[in-house]
């Protein structure tokens, strides 16, 4: 063993080795993980002894500098290992890919994300290539190794998720991906199927009497399922993601954990109260020119992008994205003849937006009451609310649940009552109408959520190309 002589070390080493030190145990304390105190010694000598060959690849056995690509390959571990770490505990980069928070976010906005502001996870699968999500960017290969696989833990953080701010999140049903279609997502799909099986086959369903909607949806979503399924060579296969390896949305919460929220005739309404809507939210606008055909330069005007142009109609009637002061705008022009939020009236099957039962007859436009799931308090489960919070005890918190014969049983005992594990949020788009959010899959867990956006770093227009395609006027734009 090589001898340590104390008398050869710099004050600057010590200087080092003490600093990174204290770091490491700073770290450790904030980890709450005591094991990883058996690791001190190794940071100790990597800047102090050095008993390990800690230089291996840039110092050859005779003590002689390595260079060359040995010295490169250093660099690259050296720089990959403190990507990791400032990935994993500090920020990350995302990039805005749908129109969904517009005008709040743009699409092609780069967003620098702060996982300090509620506090970084610990990840479920702690062997991943540093700056990648699911696969990496060639092949459709997997990033990340499916062992070891880590529960939920997150670390102390600055604060906690408050009402009208926009979260970064993992997508909750981007559990189970169909590789080729991966959007809509596997449960819309499913459901979709199923719907249309039963549709196309009146046969499937002659004959069946269900007691509630439960039994109803599950009837038609094992439909789905068994299609789905037999087709999933054609989809590219079906895989299973945890939590930290699903995709990442995007949006605004309205609802915290507590609250009761509703939405009539597109204001939201959060425990009876009006949530004033942000300068920025867009509702889709029913507008009637009189007979004229609307140019590129009119959308341009008013910030209407390529993306929410599709489906808008043609002339002379349009269906387009509007802030109300945009909307405003164009209720003075002298070519348009009338203009009008496009409600979305109350579905009397309830299968436009989540839970799609015909016991919650709601919309986009006209949804809930709802309430919030908060950890630690309990609720009596029954026949209809049972839909609402099925996949926050199967899905979210690990549990089976069966309802037969007008009972339910949580991990196969009968019970009527239910205590929620963790905290849940209503996450929404401010373009309200182009805005996939939890309207259609409902609550986001707290292990789900992921950080905050600090700034815009880099913005660049889908709809525009090389220089001109730069919002300059967005770098560094803080995000309310």
């Amino acid at each position: 063993m090589k001898k340590i002589d104390f008398s050869e070390i710099s004050l600057r080493q010590w200087c080092i080795g003490i600093s990174m030190t204290i770091l490491f145990l700073l770290l450790v304390l904030w980890i709450g993980n005591w094991w990883l105190l058996l690791l001190t010694p190794l940071v100790v000598d990597c800047y102090l002894t050095k008993i390990l060959p800690w230089d291996i690849l840039k110092v050859d056995r005779n003590g002689n500098r390595r260079g060359g690509i040995w010295e490169w390959i250093d660099t690259i571990i050296f720089a990959l290992f403190w990507v990791y770490l400032i990935n994993l505990f500090l920020v990350q980069m995302y990039k805005i890919p749908s129109s969904s928070l517009e005008k709040s976010l743009l699409v092609g906005d780069h967003l620098m994300v702060s996982k300090v502001s509620y506090g970084p996870r610990m990840p479920n699968t702690p062997l991943y290539v540093p700056m990648t999500q699911n696969v990496l960017p060639f092949g459709n290969i997997k990033s990340y190794l499916d062992w070891p696989l880590w529960g939920y833990h997150r670390l102390a953080g600055l604060g906690n998720v408050e009402r009208k701010d926009i979260v970064v999140f993992n997508f909750p049903c981007g559990d189970t991906v169909c590789i080729n279609m991966p959007n809509p997502d596997y449960y819309s799909i499913i459901l979709i199927e199923g719907s249309n099986l039963v549709k196309q086959h009146q046969e499937l369903i002659l004959g069946k009497t269900f007691k509630n909607s439960w039994e109803r949806n599950h009837f038609i979503n094992d439909l789905g399922r068994q299609r789905i399924w037999t087709a999933k060579d054609a989809l590219g296969g079906i895989v299973w993601r945890p939590v930290d390896k699903r995709d990442c949305y995007v949006k605004r919460c309205l609802g915290l954990p507590g609250d009761t929220l509703e939405i009539r005739h597109n204001v939201v309404y959060v425990n009876g109260e009006v949530l004033e809507d942000a300068p920025e939210v867009q509702h889709n606008y029913a507008i009637k020119t009189n007979g004229i055909i609307l140019n590129d330069r009119f959308f341009e005007q008013l910030g209407i992008s390529k993306e929410d142009r599709l489906g808008g109609g043609v002339g002379p009637h349009y269906f387009l994205p509007l802030s109300r002061e945009k909307a405003e705008i164009v209720r003075k022009m002298p070519t348009i003849e009338s203009i009008e939020i496009d409600e979305e009236k109350p579905d009397s099957m309830g299968l436009s937006v989540f839970p799609f039962s015909t016991d919650y007859p709601w919309s986009r436009d006209n949804y809930g009451p709802i309430w919030m799931p908060k950890k630690g308090v309990t609720i009596t489960l029954d026949s209809k609310n049972i839909l609402l919070y099925e996949r926050i005890i199967t899905s979210y918190e690990g549990h089976t649940l069966d309802y037969k014969n007008g009972k339910i049983y949580v991990d196969g005992n009968e019970t009527t009552e239910y205590t929620f594990a963790m905290d849940y949020y209503w996450m929404m788009g401010d373009n309200r109408h182009k805005s996939a959010d939890s309207r259609y899959w409902g609550f986001v867990p707290e292990d789900h959520v992921l950080g905050k956006p600090l700034l815009v770093w880099l913005s660049l227009d889908p709809d525009k190309s090389f220089l001109s395609s730069i919002r300059w006027d967005r770098f560094f734009m803080t995000v309310e």
